[in-house]
């Protein structure tokens, strides 16, 4: 047969091939396509595979969008990252400041209840999020071994030593000043308003510590002269947020009417936060929004109506200039606190949103863009992103109970 011939007969059969290979795809892309729809519109399937579905896929991908909401799978799938580190003692940044050697010790020894997670806070914060999970979902398949980890950990041993850390020297009576100190209060709330035996033995043993924190906290807020307005620990709003919600649910007035007063002395006056210069490279809270968290606390509703629109405009319309953060280094302890200021703007947006659909949408989005993410078996973010993503769908959950009143 002719060369030629054989050419033109080649480049035939190849035409053909593809041609069929992307008649194929097409065919492929419409089966995903028609699936995708099916589940997640029409609701067909079990809920809790088109969570873990959503969970694999990449959160950009809005037929597989994930509802924010807290499942009893996901309870379970979030437990599992505070309960492997709050008595896992190793690595941990303890923040010491040593006065004299016989100040060095293991973190252990100074902090036998919150000696895991990878530093105070940390700790403290894990504990409150399988507190959370057990009030939610008391038959969690994990319960009992939550409940013996928590129980070793808050004793009253345990904690009069931590108290002890206080007076340790001349440099440790502000230790973890305001944000330990905050989801120290945090955790304690979330004890007191649970009708349970062990939280009732839990509450009582952590009261004295609390006491000192309360105490603390009104040695300190009339010697602040301005609000420390940076988005990590050292947030003043942040720090009242959770205090106040102590000192109102368990009727601490003294705190409370600090709070309240400090808060307004900071705060009031505030008009047009540049929220489009957010955030910093290292941020895990928004100082813009974080503001609007506590003062929707301690002004009334209708100062609050006002004041709002005044300090950050377009939140009434929805109309907020901030999306998602992206991180880009899971391994690196600062990079990847943006993940967090991812849920932290989700929880602040719900709890102002009044049932603004434009809001809850921005929320959801950044909800939805980090959740996917904080189990990538790196301990940077996986010893204490659960917490945060959890009080961002706590702070949902109260929000769409208020709008249902």
């Amino acid at each position: 047969m002719d060369s030629k011939i054989k050419i033109v007969i080649l480049i035939f059969f190849l035409c053909i091939l593809f041609l069929l290979s992307k008649a194929l795809l097409n065919v492929s892309e419409e089966v995903i396509s028609t699936v995708g729809i099916d589940t997640t519109e029409t609701g067909t399937g079990d809920k809790n595979d088109n969570e873990s579905m959503a969970m694999t896929n990449g959160s950009k991908n809005s037929k597989m969008w994930q509802e924010v909401e807290l499942t009893k799978n996901q309870a379970a799938h979030l437990a599992t990252l505070p309960l492997k580190c709050i008595q896992n003692p190793l690595p941990y940044k303890s923040g010491i400041v040593i006065q004299d050697s016989s100040d060095l010790a293991m973190p252990q020894e100074h902090h036998p209840a919150f000696y895991g997670c990878f530093d105070w806070h940390s700790a403290v914060h894990g504990h409150w999020s399988l507190i959370y999970l057990l009030k939610q979902f008391p038959d969690l398949a994990s319960a009992n071994e939550i409940r013996r980890a928590i129980d070793s950990n808050l004793t009253k041993e345990n904690i009069d030593q931590e108290i002890a850390y206080f007076s340790l020297n001349d440099y440790t009576k502000n230790y973890e000043r305001t944000y330990g100190w905050a989801w120290l209060l945090k955790l304690s709330a979330e004890l007191y308003t649970w009708d349970d035996p062990d939280a009732k033995k839990w509450y009582k043993t952590l009261e004295p510590l609390n006491r000192v924190l309360s105490e603390k906290y009104q040695s300190y807020l009339p010697k602040l002269v301005f609000p420390i307005r940076v988005g990590t620990h050292s947030n003043t709003a942040f720090g009242l947020t959770f205090a106040h919600d102590y000192a109102v649910t368990v009727g601490d007035t003294d705190l409370q009417n600090m709070i309240e007063s400090r808060a307004r002395d900071f705060y009031f006056e505030d008009k047009g936060c540049p929220i489009s210069w957010e955030p910093s490279g290292y941020d895990f809270l928004s100082p813009c929004l974080e503001e609007l968290d506590i003062m929707r606390r301690v002004l009334s509703k209708d100062e609050f109506a006002i004041w709002k629109n005044e300090f950050l405009q377009g939140l009434q319309k929805g109309d907020i200039d901030i999306t998602p953060a992206d991180v880009k280094d899971r391994s690196d302890g600062h990079l990847v606190h943006l993940d967090g200021v991812n849920f932290s703007r989700a929880w602040c947006l719900y709890s102002v949103s009044e049932g603004n659909p434009e809001i809850v949408k921005i929320a959801d989005e950044h909800y939805n863009y980090s959740i996917n993410k904080i189990v990538d078996g790196d301990y940077m973010g996986e010893h204490w992103l659960a917490s945060f993503a959890l009080y961002a769908l706590q702070s949902k959950s109260n929000s769409t109970n208020i709008s249902a009143k």
